[in-house]
């Protein structure tokens, strides 16, 4: 049995549509670049991202 720690998931919520601005996507609130790298982000970064969508009232309080 492994000890490492589970991956957080993509907020992504499959509702996938851009700002007017182009900025951010208005589903999950996530930018351009965090969709593009989020595959390729380590865990600290992901946090970061999850810790500023919930702050946003973006991400749901069981996934943050």
């Amino acid at each position: 049995m492994s000890d490492a720690p589970v991956p957080r998931p993509s907020p992504c919520v499959k509702r996938c549509r851009l700002t007017p601005e182009g900025t951010y996507c208005e589903g999950c609130g996530r930018t351009l670049d965090e969709i593009g790298r989020w595959a390729r982000m380590d865990e600290s970064e992901r946090e970061a991202i999850w810790q500023r969508l919930a702050h946003e009232g973006k991400a749901e309080p069981t996934q943050a």
